[in-house]
């Protein structure tokens, strides 16, 4: 269970997150939504301990963020998978090594012949077998997703983070990144948060959605409940998106 208590968080005299309290349960897909600039994608950092609360805690499983020590911090740490905004992959590398990243930076000791196996059933899992000696620039959008998933999984997580999977995606792409958090999280039980302003994607993967506001969450409920809202700040956003609740 992820806790986050009171959480504030300023930069400069920015105040970006003003007081967020928020539960999410193991198991769960939670999507966090809001306008550009809500705080998004600043608590997402805050949960995976990237950032630190001016004041407030986060508690992974009971541990406080705040107070454990650098050692158990990166323990917490690979708990975690994180597929960043734009995939985040290193241009220089090939898939395999942008995948075996995470692995050789924990130092597990993993044989070569056991971290290629990993390999190929992580892309396998995201649907891209046979890649690994590409490199980004030889990939599409969706496809530079799904490799970047495919390094959030190669720990094998409890938790995965997604900030913002399908921007910059086409419609049917977007869809098949829909398709597959879903697929994953059937297949993995694992707890997923996903920081969108796609209305799409929220309908299509979320269990409980969060929404932000003037840095605080604003409403907590399904996807249903928010869609069928009638609080003029979620219907705001709502248009705003080009969401139609009839689809």
């Amino acid at each position: 269970m992820i806790e986050i208590i009171d959480v504030h968080k300023s930069f400069g005299g920015n105040k970006v997150l003003q007081g967020v309290t928020l539960n999410i349960n193991e198991g769960q897909t939670l999507a966090i939504i809001g306008r550009s600039g809500c705080g998004k994608s600043v608590l997402l950092k805050h949960i995976v301990g990237l950032l630190f609360p001016d004041s407030g805690s986060v508690k992974i499983e009971g541990k406080d963020l705040n107070t454990v020590s650098t050692l158990d911090l990166y323990t917490i740490r690979r708990n975690f998978g994180f597929l960043f905004q734009g995939a985040a992959l290193f241009d220089s590398m090939t898939v395999e090594e942008n995948i075996a990243l995470p692995i050789i930076e924990n130092g597990n000791g993993i044989t070569p012949e056991k971290l290629k196996n990993l390999i190929e059933e992580k892309l396998e899992l995201v649907g891209l077998s046979g890649i690994q000696k590409l490199k980004p620039a030889e990939l599409s959008g969706g496809m530079k997703k799904r490799v970047g998933l495919a390094r959030a999984l190669v720990t094998n997580p409890k938790y995965i983070l997604y900030d913002e999977p399908t921007t910059g995606l086409d419609p049917i792409m977007s869809d098949s990144i829909d398709e597959l958090i879903k697929n994953l999280n059937n297949k993995l039980n694992v707890t997923s948060i996903v920081v969108t302003h796609d209305m799409f994607s929220v309908k299509n993967v979320a269990d409980k959605i969060a929404m932000m506001h003037d840095g605080k969450i604003y409403y907590e409920g399904s996807p249903d409940e928010i869609i069928n809202s009638k609080d003029e700040v979620i219907n705001n956003f709502i248009k705003r998106t080009g969401f139609d609740v009839k689809k």
